[in-house]
Order: C-alpha cells, then structure tokens, then sequence
C-alpha cells in the first residue's frame, strides 16, 4: 500500500467514526444542558463553592462567572509553580520561574496549553496533575458553556436570562469531560501510552552521556488533553513522543479525540435551536473547511519534488516515521483548525506552504471545528455576520433562526472578529521591530518571520501549539504571549455573552418568503466565502511576508 493510499483510507476511518459519534454525543450534550436535575455529587460541589445552580443569569452576571473563576483558577496555578520546590513529588525540580509561571498559569487556563518549558525537566507529578490536568477540564468546560449560552440567545426569547454559569460548568466537567477523558486514558493505556508516578530513571548511555527519562499519570493527561482540545504534553516532543503515541492507532485515536465535541456541538446545537438542519448546516461548513485543509495539506507534503523526497514517499523532515506524511498531515491540519496545540510533528519542518496551512488554519479563528465550545460560537459568530452580507445584497433585514441582525449585533459580531487579528499583527509587529526579540528566531527571513507569526497567532487564538525554532521562553516573549492568550481568550467572550444576551432579548420574528434558509447548501456556500474571504483580506500582507514567500521561493 502506497503512502498516499495510506492516508486517504486513514482519512475515511476518521469520518467514520466522527459520524458514529456525531448523534449519540450531540444529543447526549444537548440534554446534560437542558436538564433540570442535579447528580449528587454535584450538590456537593455546588455546597462546596457556594453556588445556587437553579439561579438564572443574565449575559453580565454569567460573564463575572467566567472571569472570577478563571482568575481564581491562574492565581492558583501560579502559586502552585512558584512553590514546586518545597512540594512533594517535585521530582527535584525547582520553583518555576515568575515569567514562566504566569505564562503556563494563563496558558492553561485560557485552553491553550502554550509551553516555553521542557516538560520532563520542569514539571512535577503535582504540578502535572493537581495543576495542569486540572485545567484540562475545566478550562474546556468554560468553553462549552459559553457556547451554550450563544445558543440559548438564540433559542429563548423576551428574557435576558442565558442559564447558570456554575450548573455549566459542573455539568460539563463531571457529565462530558471525565466519563470521556476515563474511556479515552484506559484505551490509550491499553495501547502503550504509560500511567505511573515514577521517578526519574537512567536509561542507558546516549552519545557517551546517560539519558535520563521521568514517568508519570501520561495516559490521564493525553487523554483529556485532546478530548478537551487542551494540547500541552507531558513531554516536550508532545504527542510525537512515544509515551505519548506509541502507535499509528493511538495516533488516529488521539485525532479523533480532538474533533469528537467540537464536531458534535453542532447536533447539541440544532436539538437547542429546535432545528437540527441549522446543526447540519454548521457542520457542513466545518467539515467543508476541515476536508479541504487536509487534503491541500496532504498535496503540499506528498509533492516529490527532488530525489531525496521520492525516495521517503513525501516531505519527511520533522515527521514521526511510525505515523508517516498522511497521518501526520491528518494531525497538523486538525489540531490547527482547532485550539488543540498537540503536536505529532514539527510543523517548522512542513514545506513552506504546509506551514502556511497550519498557521491559516489557527488565522480562520480556529472554527473549522475548533475547540470545545470556542469552535461552535466562533463560527455561530461567523454566521451572524454571513447573515448581514446576505442582507445586505438583496437589501433585507437580516435575520438568523428567528431574530434580527440589528445594529448592535453586528457591532458585537464585528469586535469579536477584529480582536484576535489586531492582537496577532500588532505584537507580532512589535516583536520584529525591537532589537532583542529578533533574536530569540533560530531562522533569518522569512521563515524566521513565520516562527514568530505562528507564535502569536497560536497564543491569541489559544491554539498552543508551535513552529518550532523559536525561543520562546524570554520574558518578553513569556509576558507577550501570556497577555496575548488572555486577551484572546476573555475579550472574544465579552462580545458573545452580550450577543447572547441581546438576541435572548428579542421576540422572534416570524419566517417568510423573504427569509435567507440558512439551513440550506447555499448558505453553506456562503459562510465558508465569507470565511476564507475575512481571513485572507486580514492576513494576507503578513502571510506573503512568511510562508508563503517561503514557500514560492521553494
């Protein structure tokens, strides 16, 4: 079987078990959401916090939520950090350092797992566990409940009521993330992935020296770090370690992991709507989006060009040997069009226009599915301002499942779509000008300008993962991207929490023969134009300047 062969069947397994899920998880999650019922131990937790789960919030009092707990949740991380060295199971390493501390505490909180540290040389089984696992779940959980909150705007009417932040939040953490992230851990263990507390073991002589390697709870980890589109590993090489990813098949199942609720939150979706047409047609325009990256991808890393690369069946630099060109162009497009950051390769190594991919796809807005929660309201945003373009051209008022697209909608829509840009662009600018950051680039040129694209690219949309070839790990590169990671996270989420709550507020408006079918292929059509258009007129200078003068050079 060729290698192309290979990844195209590889690719047809993944769609059809993502199709498997897509149903039972959908519907699943649409009625955690839904319920009016508590489970016991989340009495307990709502005791224990102090929080009433049958309070209703408007948009303002559910955003305090957020922010308060995820404040709450970057102070503790950090402390945690600063007093590893006296903790138990530090392994003998030191307190984190007080740049790197706030960048991984705001790392993790804001789900995007950014790493300037080596893992197994940083970390310990406490940190490992008690801080960062922690905030694999419920980080993510935010996520998803902001997202349901934009779903419930649409779906209620005259109340400016979006649910319970705290009843979100629990329900997704104890319902969703851990019953899935304990299925997924005992499967990865299953097949190879490790899962002890260990210390740090001499393995053997390494070009006249002694390797040293540290265990540790990986399979726990891995599995929520994907499940919840989380990223960051336990090792430095990520998920291209094999600790991580001892196989081809724990590398297809770590994929499916990251695009199983990104993907899925559609059906939750259009059974809260009332209409799981408007699900599908989301999901049309994900999977449209994601399709298309990965097959533009595979075209761009199997290209022969040279003898060298006829002979490895495609561009094999930077790539594991055990997953080869298509698997791992499976996994760089996915985990890049979702705020995953995982890594199973070196996307520095991809060619010039195989790293441009990578970087476009976190530029989209991470939507094509995206991140729990994150992808579907990034992309219901997407829609809104579809919508107006629609109207606009055939000169109606713009509406979406019953409510109109007014003036402040579209105002709220319109911030939410320029920040993450504005973040990327200006501090990248900024980094290139000054005299030190410059020099943190392992590369001159232009693709010595695509690390440092990437990296805030990856930071403002809380993706995490990186290029490669950049030192990030300075304090203006550790502050930087830490201020770019929180105002990527939060200040998108004050724009769809009041969208949610505007919409939540308006009577539904009867459809007619005027009204734009936004269920339709036609719409599909529409909003992935409208899409790849934004994108390209936001960062295409920038592009040319990187990869893509890379890759034409090439």
């Amino acid at each position: 079987m060729g290698p192309v062969l290979a990844g195209v069947l590889q690719l047809l397994a993944l769609i059809g078990a993502l199709a498997l899920a897509y149903i039972p998880l959908g519907n699943y999650m649409a009625k955690v959401y839904s319920s009016d019922k508590h489970w016991r131990v989340e009495k307990w937790t709502y005791r224990a916090i102090g929080a009433n789960p049958d309070t209703e919030m408007t948009w303002t009092a559910y955003l305090r939520g957020v922010l308060a707990f995820s404040a709450v949740g970057v102070l503790f991380l950090y402390l945690l950090q600063r007093l590893q060295g006296i903790l138990p199971g530090s392994l003998g390493f030191d307190s984190v350092n007080p740049a790197q501390s706030f960048n991984t505490a705001v790392s993790f909180v804001t789900n995007t797992n950014w790493q300037s540290y080596y893992g197994e040389q940083t970390m310990g089984h406490v940190v490992q566990t008690a801080g960062l696992a922690v905030q694999n779940f419920v980080s993510a959980a935010v996520g998803i409940a902001v997202a349901v909150a934009l779903v419930r705007g649409f779906a209620r009417s005259r109340t400016g009521e979006l649910g319970n932040f705290w009843a979100d939040l629990v329900r997704g953490t104890i319902r969703i993330l851990v019953p899935g992230a304990a299925i997924a851990a005992i499967v990865l263990v299953a097949c190879g992935v490790i899962q002890n507390f260990s210390g740090i073991h001499e393995v053997g002589q390494f070009m006249g020296g002694s390797q040293q390697w540290n265990g540790g709870a990986v399979a726990s980890q891995e599995a929520i770090k994907e499940f919840g589109t989380n990223g960051g590993g336990y090792f430095n090489a990520n998920s291209a370690h094999p600790f991580e990813n001892p196989t081809p098949f724990t590398n297809l199942f770590e994929i499916f992991l990251l695009l199983v609720i990104p993907f899925s939150l559609t059906r939750t979706f259009g059974v809260m709507v009332g209409s799981v047409k408007q699900g599908y047609a989301i999901l049309a325009t994900m999977a449209t989006i994601w399709v298309g990256f990965v097959a533009l991808m595979m075209w761009t890393e199997f290209a022969h060009q040279g003898a060298a690369l006829q002979l490895a069946g495609g561009a094999m630099e930077g790539k594991e040997v055990r997953f080869g060109v298509g698997s791992s162009s499976i996994f760089a497009v996915s985990t890049t069009l979702t705020s995953t950051g995982a890594v199973d390769s070196f996307h520095s190594s991809f060619t010039g226009l195989g790293g441009g991919i990578t970087i476009l796809g976190m530029q989209l807005g991470e939507i094509a599915p995206g991140g729990t929660g994150s992808g579907l309201y990034g992309m219901l945003i997407m829609a809104v301002i579809a919508v107006f373009i629609a109207g606009l051209m055939v000169g109606r008022t713009p509406e979406y499942l019953g409510k109109k697209i007014g003036t402040r909608e579209i105002k709220l829509a319109a911030c939410y779509i320029l920040i993450t840009p504005a973040l990327v662009l200006v501090l990248a600018a900024i980094s290139m000008a000054l005299p030190t950051p410059p020099h943190s680039m392992l590369n001159s040129g232009a693709h010595g300008f695509s690390e440092v694209l990437y990296a805030f690219t990856s930071a403002a949309n809380n993706n995490g993962s990186a290029f490669a070839g950049l030192n990030a790990n300075t304090d203006w590169y550790n502050t930087m991207l830490g201020v770019a990671m929180l105002l990527g996270r939060f200040l998108p989420m004050v724009f769809v929490l009041a969208l949610a709550g505007s919409l939540a507020e308006q009577r539904p408006v009867p459809e007619t023969a005027g009204t734009l079918r936004t269920n339709k292929p036609l719409f599909v059509g529409l909003l992935v134009g409208a899409i790849l258009i934004i994108t390209g007129l936001t960062y295409f200078p920038a592009l040319a300047l990187g990869p893509l003068a890379e890759g034409l050079a090439s």
